[in-house]
């Protein structure tokens, strides 16, 4: 049944009606109202509400008890006769406490407007100005603030910058890098240090610096000869910026390292820097990494360095210079006596480029001794152009060769040059689509080769052949104490191969062979290998190679057994161990540490 509650508000329905005076206290205000509505709630009671049952929906006519419901609306309609309605009647078919609620609110706001005088409020200029003052509008983000928050942000960012000064009058070496404080706060912190005699190295990467701001560097850098490196780099100030720093650093004669990486650097930002190195003769690092330099901008540098004699590292990597500037750098470097580094990683120098630069590189009247030439397209015929340097270098000790294409035909040249090289210490030849052929080649040479003690060859496919070969050599052969054989494709019988090696090899500390499918197999076989006594690996990394609880058993149990275990470090992330596995790791290195004179291993699962 379906009731409908039908709420009658009278014109005037108390018997003690509202005086029609004012009260001018609020208490005594506040009391009539109560007086009020309570009157009210009884003539609604008594007189004002009849409830009706209507027809339902779910049935086919009037409901039971209608008639006794018409009865009692008549009667209360004719009770209520001698009072006449405000306007039209206030009908709701909500339920009955609802339907009350919803007429003692209307009563009491009709109550409020009737009695309760409202206040005229006249103009005043001062509230006008308060409330004016009180919010500041912008479309700039974080603006619209109340005064009193955005004093407090103010306050807070004074105390912070405040911070930033003392640390730079305190320490020598200073890591503002990430704190945002932009071209404000950099014109606030420049000041203090063109009186700095303490810090010799500050960074302010990533601080949302812009062209505008680095002037603020103007005036303080001509004087200050006690900061030796300044980093800018992820401060995108462009081209403009590069103008104005590069004016300001002609005048320097402090800064060693200037490191501007990710500024958003073009052709003509570069050439102003290369202005600058005409004549500034304190720079010995210039880092220009990830920028947009393409040939024109190489171009300038190769002018620089004509004239300069002073720089040492030149980083280049992550720009487009291509084979023309790669070309045109060469020049630059045939004329130059001081250069020793050379940084040219993802270039797309390609065959050509490498073939330019590696003539350059050959007549150079300096000591290189650094090259980065990875991710440049190279393929075997500009691996030809690189061995043949090799060949003739007596200065190069590091050679970044990694993620080209000069498979084993490459490979086979390399190996060639290094047997006649006698100053190389590090080589990395990894992502080069190297097969066990090609591994076997360079294998040949360490057999002879006591100089080579980095061995990179991660990413190439030289499988269980290409490892055996390598193992075999190196089990009594060549000085490598860092080889990196990490996603060989070796499986679980390339691991027997290692763990043969381990038990005779007397010079690898540190040993890379991460996700190379070696399962719990592989586990178990360098393990057996770990109980022996090996007096040089301090660092193995078995990360991402399928190595369930089983492998991780027998390794807690090889690190128990050996009294003598140089080892430190030991990575098993990213393999598929338990919580059985996790403990029975965890319970040998607290073995370790408690019986063996406090020695630490640590373990990374």
């Amino acid at each position: 049944m379906v009731m409908q509650i039908r709420c009658l508000v009278p014109h005037l329905p108390c018997k003690n009606p509202v005086p029609s005076f004012f009260f001018p206290t609020q208490s005594r205000r506040e009391g009539l109202l109560g007086s009020h509505i309570r009157t009210r709630r009884r003539c609604l009671g008594s007189k004002g509400l009849a409830i009706r049952a209507g027809s339902s929906p779910y049935t086919k006519g009037p409901s039971r008890g209608a008639s006794g419901s018409s009865r009692a609306h008549r009667t209360s309609q004719t009770a209520a006769s001698p009072l006449k309605p405000l306007s039209n009647e206030l009908v709701s078919t909500v339920a009955g406490a609802g339907a009350l609620l919803a007429a003692t609110f209307v009563v009491w706001k009709l109550v409020e407007r009737l009695v309760v005088p409202s206040k005229t409020k006249q103009p005043s200029t001062s509230d006008d100005k308060a409330s004016s003052s009180g919010v500041r509008w912008s479309f700039a983000p974080g603006t619209n603030l109340p005064s009193a928050v955005s004093a407090k942000i103010e306050r807070q960012s004074m105390e912070k910058l405040n911070e930033f000064v003392k640390e730079l009058r305190t320490f020598g070496s200073i890591d503002m890098s990430g704190r945002n404080f932009g071209d404000e706060g950099l014109f606030f912190l420049a000041e203090s240090l063109g009186f700095n005699q303490t810090a010799e190295e500050v960074d302010f990467s990533a601080n949302g610096i812009t062209a505008d701001g680095l002037k603020a560097f103007d005036g303080v850098l001509q004087t200050n000869n006690v900061l030796k490196t300044l980093n800018l780099s992820g401060n995108a100030f462009g081209d403009e910026g590069a103008k104005c720093l590069a004016e300001i650093m002609k005048e320097n004669n402090g800064i060693q390292k200037l490191q501007l990486n990710s500024t958003n650097l073009g052709d003509e930002g570069a050439r102003a820097i290369a202005e600058m190195l005409k004549k500034n003769s304190s720079l010995r690092v210039i880092e220009l990494n990830n920028n947009m330099i393409e040939y024109s901008g190489f171009t300038g540098l190769a002018e620089a360095l004509l004239e300069n004699n002073s720089i040492r590292s030149i980083y280049l990597n992550g720009n487009y210079g291509g084979a023309l500037g790669a070309a045109a750098l060469a020049k630059g470097i045939e004329g130059n006596k001081s250069l020793r580094e050379l940084h040219l990683h993802g270039n797309n120098i390609g065959n050509e480029g490498v073939r330019t630069l590696m003539l350059g590189l050959a007549v150079h009247k300096g000591k290189i001794t650094s090259i980065d030439i990875g991710s440049n397209e190279i393929g075997p015929k500009g691996a030809f152009h690189v061995a043949e340097y090799i060949k003739k270098t007596r200065s190069l000790l590091w050679l970044n060769f990694y993620m080209n294409d000069i498979g084993d035909e490459g490979a086979e040249r390399i190996a060639e040059a290094l047997k006649q090289n006698r100053t190389i210490t590090t080589i990395d030849l990894g992502g080069n689509n190297i097969h066990s052929k090609g591994a076997s080649d360079i294998a040949q040479v360490l057999k002879d080769n006591s100089v080579l003690t980095t061995l990179e060859l991660s990413y190439n496919p030289i499988g269980a052949d290409g490892v055996k070969a390598l193992c075999d050599v190196l089990k009594f052969h060549g000085k490598v104490e860092t080889l990196r054989l990490g996603w060989c494709k070796i499986g679980a019988k390339g691991a027997e191969h290692i763990a043969d090696l381990l038990k005779y090899n007397m010079t690898i500390s540190t040993l890379d062979l991460r996700a190379n499918g070696l399962g719990d197999d592989g586990a178990v076989c360098l393990a057996r290998s770990l109980k022996v006594v090996n007096e040089a690996l301090t660092s193995l990394d078995l990360g991402f190679n399928e190595i369930r609880d089983t492998g991780a058993f027998a390794l807690a149990q090889a690190l128990k057994s050996n009294e003598d275990l140089t080892l430190t470090s030991l990575n098993l992330a990213s393999n598929f161990l338990t919580k059985y596995g996790q403990v029975a790791l965890t319970e040998a290195k607290d073995h370790i540490f408690e019986m063996y004179e406090g020695k630490e291993v640590n373990i990374f699962f």
